[in-house]
């Protein structure tokens, strides 16, 4: 835990976040680093695609030419992506090995065997327990769920849990969600011990497959499903579907109520957003359901919890998810045990939701502190050691760092320093890492070129995880950056970033909002719409918390006379607060969408990027 600094600093955010209704980003201990150089483009799609997808929606050629920058350059996947349905999905047992998992948990409950779920420690996982174990306790399972705590048992389903957990409780099968693929002994052990094990998962798995009676994932290697772009809790949901079904055909439901699989969307919709899997088909079509779960409030721990993010919509988004619920909820296990966030999302009663909301928000506080004391570390050590930023990737260990705060720390050095970053801490033989990426770069290919200095890793092209012996660290340090000079270029480092198109201030239009507002959810592979305008005048400025800018901008060109009526509200984060604001913007970068305060909307710009 932090010391009393971090305790009372925590407490002065929280009064600050609940008077001001701010999710205050907390600056880094250093300040600001010189601005990254960027690669801007303009997007110029095809014409006709363009024109045909407008036609077909009966569209502004603004939304016709996002989609189709989004590679979406038919009318029929144009009306397939505005309108998903589940009656596009593939079916369940296109899975390989849906079958077998689906008739091994049917024969536990027509047994009574005790059946326990095996999850993992961030959104993604506990929603996959959350789905998984609601369903069976609506089929009337002897039914139970473990999630390991991420500082003392780290990633994973390991042998410990069979021996301590599973077998005095006398499970006779575990199903394991959003991890498993590669958990060889911990299954080998179950089954010298008589206790099958069905695995769910999502994560890159090899060609040998532990011996588990099932290992339903899309992303192993001999699965031709199409699937390989679920999270876990996709994955999960898919197996409820599947073994619903099954247990339909069977018979299972003349005599009790047959769970409303749309009602479990809210948490497949979190740990879809949550874990930045591509937002393409049945993950676009889990998640636009289950924003409209949630934003009718009906599951009590999810409505305590966007009560407390102060979020007072009906109209949920992505990045209300992304930015506010899914930090809350990881706090949980990065801070204290995941099993708060388990325990919310399933509470019932109110007033406990309300209580155990208020706590997750306290922790996210709490986690924003720690994750800036070592951010801070970190810039001050590298600005002491420049030399280290002329190298391709940073990987840097201190045993003191708090594990379940890498992954995040991580991913704000990439978007800082934009190069592969791993994260090392622990002593002894418990050294762990979390590592992220950019493109170009495929993290889970580096790792496994560097495999004999690794204890073991897992994970995907951006994202990964990994154990290492500290003695092994040095060596490790020097073959990864090797890996990542034979991989990256000069220019693999420069961040790009793709406008949509050039919008001017009097193209902008309630429709054309309400157009956009019809892609959400955004995501990996859909990002939200970015476009650029320019010469664009301040008439106004204000700073809000520590480092946010409240502006109102019009164009210069528009019509004398009527310089303020075409002017629109806008907002950026995280900008330096000791920077002038200039009474003309060259350019701005910026997204458009409805701006929600007070029972009321009106347009706003997110400034992404000035010049």
């Amino acid at each position: 835990m932090c010391n009393i600094t971090c305790i009372l600093f925590s407490i002065f955010l929280f009064a600050l976040d609940f008077l001001f209704g701010l999710d205050i980003a907390i600056k880094p201990l250093i300040m600001y680093l010189p601005v990254m150089e960027k690669k801007v483009k303009i997007l110029s799609p095809d014409m006709r695609a363009v024109n045909n997808v407008r036609r077909a929606l009966k569209s502004s050629l603004v939304l016709a030419k996002v989609l189709v920058n989004r590679n979406i350059k038919t009318p029929e996947d144009a009306l397939t992506f505005m309108q998903p349905s589940f009656d596009t999905m593939t079916s369940p047992f296109a899975i390989k090995d849906m079958t077998k998992a689906v008739d091994r948990v049917c024969k536990a409950l027509e047994s009574r065997e005790k059946i326990l779920i095996f999850g993992d420690y961030d959104v993604d996982g506990v929603t996959s327990t959350a789905v998984i174990f609601e369903f069976l306790k609506a089929a009337g399972a002897d039914v139970s769920w473990y999630i390991p705590h991420r500082e003392n048992e780290g990633y994973g389903f390991q042998e410990s849990h069979i021996e301590k957990q599973v077998m005095p409780s006398g499970i006779g099968l575990i199903i394991t969600v959003d991890c498993g693929s590669g958990s060889h002994d911990a299954i080998n052990k179950a089954g010298k011990a008589g206790i099958d094990v069905v695995v769910t998962d999502h994560h890159t798995i090899s060609q040998d497959l532990p011996p588990a009676v099932a290992i339903v994932n899309p992303r192993r290697p001999d699965c031709s499903s199409g699937l390989d772009h679920l999270a876990g809790v996709g994955v999960a949901f898919y197996f409820v579907i599947g073994l619903r079904q099954r247990l339909r055909e069977k018979g299972f439901w003349k005599n009790r109520l047959e769970p409303n699989l749309k009602q479990m969307c809210d948490l497949v919709a979190l740990g879809t957003i949550a874990d930045l899997v591509p937002m393409i088909s049945e993950n676009r079509i889990f998640s636009k359901t289950g924003l409209d779960m949630i934003g009718h409030g009906k599951r009590p721990g999810l409505k305590a919890l966007t009560d407390a993010c102060r979020i007072k919509k009906s109209v949920i988004d992505s990045d209300d998810v992304a930015f506010k619920i899914a930090p809350r909820l990881n706090a949980a296990g990065r801070i204290n045990h995941a099993k708060d966030a388990f325990l919310l999302l399933t509470e019932e009663n109110r007033e406990r939701a309300r209580r155990m909301a208020e706590l997750l928000c306290e922790m996210n506080l709490t986690r924003k502190v720690m994750e800036n004391n070592i951010l801070g570390e970190i810039q001050n050590y590298l600005n002491d050691h420049p030399g280290r930023l002329e190298m391709k990737t940073i990987v840097l260990y201190r045993d003191s760092w708090q594990k379940g705060l890498l992954g995040i720390v991580a991913s704000r050095l990439v978007d800082l320093y934009f190069r592969p970053v791993i994260l090392i801490s622990g002593q002894g033989d418990n050294c762990r890492g979390s590592a992220r990426s950019i493109p170009g770069f495929d993290m889970y290919k580096g790792l496994e070129s560097c495999f004999e200095h690794i204890e073991e890793f897992g994970g995907h092209k951006m994202a990964a995880g990994l154990s290492i012996k500290p003695e092994q660290i040095e060596r490790f340090c020097h073959a990864f950056e090797l890996e990542a000079k034979k991989r990256l270029t000069s220019e693999h480092m420069i961040p790009k970033i793709d406008v949509d198109c050039k919008l001017a201030f009097s193209e902008m239009s309630a429709a054309l909002i309400d157009e956009l507002a019809l892609m959400q959810p955004f995501g990996t592979g859909v990002p939200e719409p970015l476009f650029l305008a320019e010469n664009v005048n301040v008439l106004f400025s204000q700073l809000v918390g520590e480092n946010h800018r409240r502006m109102r901008l019009s164009q210069t060109g528009c019509r004398p006379g009527f310089r303020e009526a075409q002017a629109i509200n806008a907002i950026q984060f995280n900008i330096d607060p000791s920077e002038s604001v200039p009474g003309v913007y060259k350019r701005i970068l910026f997204r458009l969408k409805w701006n929600y305060w007070n029972g009321k909307k009106s347009p706003q710009m997110i400034i992404e990027d000035a010049l």
